[in-house]
């Protein structure tokens, strides 16, 4: 893989936001630039396996990467919501934030027992929504073992959780600093 940084420049840092102390990496700038995200999204599709059977994109920017390889690799694609977004039955997971806890559900249904499913959003922080997603998609029977991000922010440690939990996670960047 090359080292991307024409794509790394096409992110935006914006200092103190959410709160002071912290680089937020703001990927919007890099889905503004049509070749950009072109790029972006190639240079991960050409890292995933052919076997997988889904895409599984976690809201909201990672449905924006998942759409876009599910389209380039004609796979179909899974929506990992928010609770109460989803119309029709559903299961989910609860998971452990900062401060609190938050859910994420899928269609009960949408994925079959054995099935490989890759995980994808826009960015890898704590890597606690990746870890509940992978667990959800788990507990419905899928096989879940790589997951792509555009942006690693490798000192929040979410990367190293995924590979502990027997997932592989690729990233086109990697920014250093919160």
């Amino acid at each position: 893989m090359t080292d991307n940084a024409d794509l790394a420049a096409l992110v935006r840092t914006i200092p103190d936001y959410p709160k002071p102390g912290i680089l937020f990496r703001d990927v919007s700038t890099l889905l503004l630039d049509g070749p950009g995200f072109r790029a972006a999204i190639d240079r991960l599709a050409a890292t995933i396996d052919p076997g997988v059977d889904l895409i599984a994109g976690i809201e909201a920017r990672g449905f924006i990467v998942a759409s876009a390889l599910s389209y380039a690799l004609t796979k179909g694609k899974v929506m990992l919501r928010k609770t109460g977004k989803l119309p029709g039955a559903t299961v989910g997971i609860d998971y452990a934030l900062e401060y609190g806890t938050d859910r994420i559900e899928l269609h009960k249904g949408a994925v079959r027992s054995g099935q490989r499913v890759l995980v994808v959003d826009d960015l890898i922080a704590t890597g606690g929504t990746a870890l509940a997603g992978i667990a959800l998609l788990r507990s419905e029977g899928a096989v879940v073992d790589e997951a792509r991000f555009l942006v690693d922010l490798p000192d929040l440690g979410g990367a190293a959780k995924l590979r502990a939990a027997g997932v592989n996670p690729v990233s086109l960047m990697a920014f250093e600093g919160e």
